[in-house]
């Protein structure tokens, strides 16, 4: 009788074996196409709680900025620099809403129905002159105009209707830039240990050129919002420090803020007369080329580079998916996504190179 044992017959592994090399590689496969998908709808379920925490964000790069700058004149440290920049926010805000509770709401109440009228003598005027328009044309158009002056009142009402999204906006904020590192190594922490370096070095770059941007953008509101003020005060033009303000809050829109903002403008200055609309039709000339041919260009040599027609189609998408928010933050994210994509090009050239 032989020592040597018969070996057990070997049978080929089934499609439903997990132990089989190439089924292990087409579940991991499946999984990760699975777990794209369920990314992406989660994203779009998400979507506004999501946009919520970037608002956070662009506020924390706006206090991260200011304390930066106040760092170049006051020798403390981080933590006392943010706590002033918050404090004088804060302040600034008291005084906002205290003024807009004297002057700025009451206001804002008799701007729609002015503007209105002013819409209907400017088609009445249009009829006139030989510029005819069916009826259902007019109220298409009143329609769309009311919409449009709607939409930026809420601007407006955003900054005191909105409480919960802009209370919860200001806490993740906060937290942000009080801990900066921990949440960007939090975030570092689920990449691979390779890709760790690389992603410190996008978000470094997004970090700079997001404060950047923010702060041409809220040099910008200062200057054109005081400007308009003080020019149609001057002038004795009514609802002068709510246009101030419209047109302040509506310089952080590119493309859209400034034309939206003269238009009102012009039509409140054509309630006054016919010199009060001229009037303001060359304040705001002069203000938007100051912008353009001074402010604009000063900063653009410091932030990115952003072609604007991709902002302004940014603004129309994200506008109509999610509203005023959407809007208002559709330029940092195409910053932050133009950062991203240019440091992905640069790291594929390097790769290629050193494979050559």
């Amino acid at each position: 009788m032989s020592d040597e044992t018969t070996p057990a017959p070997r049978h080929a592994s089934g499609p439903t074996d997990i132990r089989d090399d190439l089924v292990r590689q087409e579940v991991k496969r499946a999984a990760v196409w699975l777990g794209m998908g369920s990314l992406l709808v989660l994203a779009v379920y998400l979507a506004h709680p999501l946009l919520v925490i970037f608002g956070g964000f662009v506020f924390a790069m706006l206090i991260d900025g200011g304390q930066r700058l106040l760092g170049r004149v006051l020798p403390i440290g981080r933590g006392w620099r943010v706590a002033v920049v918050l404090l004088l926010t804060v302040a600034f805000l008291v005084w906002v809403v205290e003024f807009a509770g004297s002057q700025i709401m009451t206001q804002a109440a008799e701007m729609p129905p002015l503007v209105t009228a002013q819409a209907q003598r400017a088609l009445d005027w249009a009829g006139a002159h030989g510029l005819t328009m069916g009826r259902s044309d007019v109220s298409s158009l009143l329609k769309e105009l009311l919409g449009g002056v709607g939409q930026v009142t809420q601007a407006l009402g955003g900054l005191f209707g909105g409480v919960t999204t802009l209370l919860i906006m200001v806490i993740l904020g906060i937290y942000f830039v009080l801990e900066p590192d921990l949440y960007q190594r939090g975030l570092a922490w689920m990449l691979p240990a390779g890709s760790r370096e690389y992603f410190h070095g996008t978000t470094h770059r997004m970090g700079r050129t997001l404060r950047m941007l923010l702060a041409g953008r809220m040099l910008g509101m200062v200057i054109e919002g005081v400007a308009t003020w003080v020019a149609l005060a001057v002038y004795g033009v009514p609802m002068a420090a709510l246009l101030g303000l419209l047109t302040g809050l509506l310089v952080f829109l590119p493309n859209i803020g400034a034309p939206i903002s003269g238009i009102l403008m012009i039509l409140v200055g054509f309630s006054g007369g016919t010199a009060m609309g001229i009037y303001c039709i060359i304040v705001y000339v002069v203000i938007q080329t100051v912008d353009g041919n001074i402010i604009v260009p000063m900063v653009a040599k410091r932030t990115a580079d952003l072609a604007p027609a991709l902002v302004l189609g940014a603004q129309l998408i994200f506008g109509v998916l999610f509203g005023i928010l959407g809007l208002a933050l559709a330029d940092p994210l195409v910053v932050m996504l133009k950062i991203a994509l240019e440091r992905q090009a640069e790291h594929n050239t390097r790769r290629e190179e050193l494979a050559g």
